[in-house]
C-alpha cells in the first residue's frame, strides 16, 4: 500500500514530465490497477516491455524527486501548517483569541492549498 501511495504523489508531482504515452501506460498501471497482460493487449506491447517502461518511468519520478525534493517540501510544509492548526486550537496557551482565530485561518489556507 505504501508503494502505491509513493508512485501516486510521485506522479502527481512529476507526471506531467513523463511522455503521453509513459503516462498512459504508468496511469493504467498505478491508478487503474491494470495487469501488465492487459496494459499490453491494449497497447499492443509485450508484458516485458509494459514491466520495463513502468519501472523506467518509476526511476524517472524517483530521480526527479531526489533532485528536487518537491514532495519532502510539500510534506514538510503540511506537517508545519497541522502544528499551527494545532497550536491555534489550544486553549491552554497564553494567546489573544483574536490571534489565534488568524492562525487557525491560515493554517486552515495553507492546508487547503497543499490538499
Amino acid at each position: 500500500m505504501k508503494k502505491i501511495v509513493e508512485q501516486g504523489l510521485l506522479y502527481d508531482f512529476y507526471g506531467e514530465l513523463l511522455t503521453e504515452h509513459q503516462r498512459k501506460i504508468y496511469e493504467a498501471a498505478v491508478y487503474n490497477d491494470m495487469s501488465l497482460t492487459e496494459i499490453a493487449d491494449e497497447n499492443g506491447i509485450s508484458k516485458q516491455g509494459v514491466h520495463d517502461l513502468i519501472k523506467r518511468c518509476t526511476n524517472t519520478l524517483e530521480s526527479y524527486e531526489d533532485r528536487l525534493h518537491m514532495i519532502r517540501r510539500f510534506e514538510a510544509i503540511k506537517a508545519q501548517a497541522v502544528a499551527l492548526e494545532k497550536l491555534s486550537g489550544d486553549t491552554g496557551t497564553n494567546m489573544d483569541a483574536d490571534l489565534r482565530d488568524k492562525l487557525k485561518g491560515i493554517s486552515g489556507k495553507i492546508i487547503e492549498e497543499l490538499i
